[in-house]
């Protein structure tokens, strides 16, 4: 009785509380292999950081996949039961060259797999990364046609920044919609720490996560130092497994794929704050 759920505007009638417990995962952990984030001793820690979430997180029920931030995005393991995608995590190597950032369409590629999940299971997408897009199809289109336009004196070097933000935010949309179709609950760990925020294309980065995070129900986090990627993790997984997953019938006329925005609510409590997906695709009717 504390929830308040409006559908489109419309207060809907909560027929129940399901118990997380009770509901298998499917997660899609994201790992960053490009030269940004890849020296030696801390991708290592960070390897096994994640391992070691997996090993706390996941119960026998549940599935997770392994994919690959690089230059472009790389499925290494499917959906597994915990103890293959952890081992599969660990085989992992760094990168021993420079290694571009397809950040986008990883997330994209990773949300598209995880639409065909058995509907009983929670999506979810966790990245470890600092976000930073240089190589996603959207990000490279425009970076070579504003050289281009640049080198033929068209466009200044201040036009070109403001169309280079421009499909950035474009990308993060499209990125934004691809994680709301599968349904999926989106978490960053950004382990550049503290000093991102000195950095304008880091902040952007970290601003583009926290934005995707924020409209499926999840969180970006920044670790303050090594040790605190366990902590991160640790409340990553306290979260999946101490969520409210509020039932209701929604609206049966509902056009397949037309956005339903959601709001969720507690009205009676000043003391809270809600995080939750705002909004869903109804897919089409079998």
């Amino acid at each position: 009785d504390d929830f308040r759920l409006l559908e489109e505007g419309k207060q809907q009638e909560i027929s129940g509380i399901g118990n997380p417990e009770q509901v298998p995962l499917a997660i899609a952990l994201l790992f960053d292999i490009s030269s940004s984030v890849s020296q030696k001793g801390f991708f290592q820690f960070q390897q096994k950081a994640a391992a070691e979430f997996l090993r706390l997180v996941m119960k026998p029920d549940d599935r997770a996949a392994i994919f690959t931030i690089a230059n472009q995005p790389a499925m290494v393991q499917p959906l597994s039961p915990g103890n293959v995608a952890t081992a599969k995590l660990l085989t992992i190597p760094a990168a021993t060259s420079s290694v571009a950032t397809a950040f986008y369409d990883t997330v994209s590629a990773a949300a598209k797999y995880l639409e065909t999940a058995p509907s009983q299971y929670r999506r979810v997408i966790i990245v470890i990364t600092d976000g930073d897009d240089n190589n996603s199809l959207r990000i490279v289109s425009s970076t070579r046609a504003e050289d281009s336009a640049s080198q033929n004196g068209k466009l200044t070097p201040a036009a070109a920044k403001v169309n280079f933000d421009a499909k950035h935010r474009q990308a993060v949309a499209d990125v934004q919609q691809a994680t709301q179709r599968a349904d999926a609950i989106f978490y960053s760990v950004n382990p550049g720490g503290p000093s991102v925020k000195l950095n304008q294309i880091a902040m952007r980065a970290e601003r583009a996560m926290e934005a995707i995070a924020e409209i499926t129900g999840g969180t970006a986090f920044i670790p303050d130092s090594d040790a605190d990627l366990e902590r991160v993790f640790r409340q990553v997984a306290a979260e999946l497994r101490g969520q409210y997953l509020l039932q209701y019938y929604g609206n049966s006329e509902a056009p397949a794929g037309v956005f339903r925005k959601i709001q969720v609510g507690v009205p009676a409590r000043n003391d809270v704050r809600v995080r939750a997906r705002q909004g869903y695709y109804p897919k089409k009717s079998d």
